[in-house]
């Protein structure tokens, strides 16, 4: 009998401090409607001095764990997607892991850039089919602020922090990730990136800049195009259509790519989920943060198919076509 992985519980955190397109205005040579019409973004939320990674992912694990009513110490894996790291080891979750009270636990991040909650998703999804776990906590974090200049329009306007999360438990119920695509073309390793503490001297010189790069316009056609490719193609390998999807949550990068896809699918306004308006681009933290708010505001009902899809640096792209629905019969709380 197959086993599959249901999402029981969903959470989110993101800091309290909102950082305007009017604030922006006051630190870089830009503008609301400049923003607004590039974007499709007018505010995002920012850390406080002494918020990190951790501290949001910590947050969002606490708050999909009750929703799932899950004893921590039930939990079998952590892992959490980031392209943001508190420190570069430990892991990020392992903070989770001790914060929460998984003591059994094992815990691992895993770096996927914008890509990673799915990548995470598909990995933990496996470990529950193969028998090895029973229960997995997944969380995608960021902290974007720290490492985007300030004084770069064209990258700074773009990104928030944040953090989302979700539980999975295993069940003989079809819910859960039905069918998953995962990409990778690192020959456009340039055109998204940033450097590390372990760079060498040559790479520091060949690199455009210190801080988070993106060539924005080469980006932006890779992820309209990869978008609608591997949403179809996801939806194939569980044989499914578009018309079956109830919501399709992507990526929260920018507006205009999220429009243009769902109009090469032909989706309706109402059955995409667009929330970076007032977050910006979280990166592996935009899809879970969407889903928690999804289920806050009625839009998933047990049974609906949500069709999701990540694009960033890497490049990587993944899709996952998901099941909502608790073993219980219920939807999954959040």
């Amino acid at each position: 009998m197959t086993t599959y992985a249901a999402i029981t519980g969903c959470g989110r955190a993101v800091p309290h401090r909102v950082l305007t397109n009017s604030d922006l205005e006051k630190l870089v040579d830009t503008s609301d409607e400049w923003i607004r019409t590039r974007t499709g973004i007018s505010e995002r939320r920012v850390v406080a001095d002494d918020e990190a990674t951790s501290d949001l992912a910590i947050r969002a694990a606490r708050e999909a764990l009750a929703a799932a009513a899950t004893d921590p110490a039930d939990l079998d894996l952590v892992i959490v997607a980031t392209c943001t790291p508190d420190w570069m080891f430990p892991s990020v979750a392992a903070r989770v892991q001790h914060a929460v009270g998984a003591r059994r636990a094992a815990a691992f991040d895993l770096n996927a850039a914008c890509s990673g909650f799915i990548f995470a998703l598909a990995t933990a999804t496996q470990f529950i089919q193969n028998g090895s776990y029973r229960r997995v906590l997944v969380v995608g974090s960021e902290v974007l602020s720290r490492v985007v200049d300030w004084a770069d329009r064209k990258t700074c306007v773009l990104f928030g922090d944040g953090a989302g999360a979700v539980v999975l438990e295993a069940t003989e119920k079809p819910l859960g990730l039905l069918s998953y695509v995962l990409g990778t073309d690192g020959s456009g390793d340039r055109l998204l990136y940033l450097l590390g503490p372990t760079a060498s001297p040559q790479q520091r010189a060949r690199a455009e800049t210190t801080y988070l790069y993106m060539n924005g316009p080469e980006v932006f056609k890779f992820a309209v195009n990869v978008t609608v490719a591997a949403s179809r193609q996801v939806l194939e390998r569980a044989g499914y259509t578009l018309e079956d999807v109830a919501l399709f949550v992507p990526h929260q990068a920018n507006e205009r790519i999220i429009r243009a896809a769902a109009k090469s699918l032909h989706l309706p306004a109402d059955k995409v989920y667009i929330n970076l308006d007032r977050f910006g681009n979280t990166s592996a933290a935009s899809i879970p943060i969407a889903l928690a708010e999804a289920v806050e505001r009625g839009r998933l009902r047990p049974g609906d198919l949500v069709l999701m899809v990540g694009f960033g640096a890497g490049l990587t792209w993944a899709a996952g076509l998901v099941r909502w629905g608790s073993p219980n019969g219920t939807g999954p709380g959040g």
